[in-house]
């Protein structure tokens, strides 16, 4: 019986977010992509590109569409690993994630792709970019290409880049990090503060106590809810100032 109550559960969320979202198509070459977007593109509001965790387009993902929609954006879920590619497991999401981590010109590239899409329906001029886990990478991605967006948010994402040099940062960089991620080093939080720092970025970097590495997902044993509600407050915050 308890199992039937998690799939009901299931299927009862995402009917409605299917319900709230509608698919947004676009291409990389013959490589077909299948976001979804808020229904409010014909306002022309601030918009913010998600960039979803290692699975894909989840409902974390959906849930931060939502909420941003209801904050006054236009909130579009890019699709990174494309049509055909969607992990079935942990093992396939750490081989596709891994793919685009390694090949930061192909994951900046999937990134640049959404936020066009996303600047046909929002405003232009007023584009964030936040994302979870492997998207909170892409987050940072958005950043190190110097992408034309207000600023970008890290959420529980890997901080590193590899052995490329530092390069300008000109965007606002906000970093969410709990305390406890295991995923992340000490080097990698030293080296991307230096990064930042050697750019002159404005950034700033919070943590969150007694929290592991998914601490905003709900679905996950890491699940903190009281760390999960500041640190959606402090995006909102971040992006109030940025957007609005």
């Amino acid at each position: 019986m308890k199992n039937l109550a998690i799939i009901l559960m299931i299927f009862m969320t995402n009917s409605i977010f299917a319900q709230n979202l509608k698919p947004i198509v676009y291409q990389d070459g013959t490589q077909k992509l299948n976001g979804l977007i808020t229904e409010n593109t014909d306002t022309k509001k601030p918009g913010v590109l998600i960039l979803p965790a290692w699975k894909g387009i989840d409902n974390e993902a959906q849930t931060a569409a939502l909420e941003l929609e209801k904050q006054g954006y236009i909130a579009m879920i890019a699709d990174i690993y494309g049509e055909g590619n969607i992990p079935n497991d942990n093992a396939e999401a750490a081989k596709l994630s891994s793919h685009y981590k390694t090949d930061f010109a192909a994951y900046q590239n999937r990134i640049s792709l959404a936020l066009d899409e996303l600047k046909k329906v929002a405003n232009p001029e007023k584009i964030a970019v936040i994302g979870y886990c492997f998207g909170g990478t892409g987050a940072l991605e958005t950043a190190r290409a110097n992408f034309p967006v207000q600023g970008v948010v890290s959420i529980h994402g890997g901080l590193g880049k590899g052995n490329r040099p530092d390069g300008k940062l000109s965007t606002k960089i906000l970093i969410v990090h709990p305390a406890d991620d295991a995923s992340v080093s000490k080097e990698d939080i030293e080296n991307v503060q230096k990064e930042m720092n050697n750019a002159n970025a404005d950034w700033q970097m919070i943590y969150y106590a007694h929290s592991k590495h998914t601490f905003t997902n709900p679905e996950s044993s890491d699940y903190n809810e009281t760390m999960a509600k500041r640190s959606w407050q402090h995006v909102l915050m971040f992006l109030d100032e940025i957007l609005k």
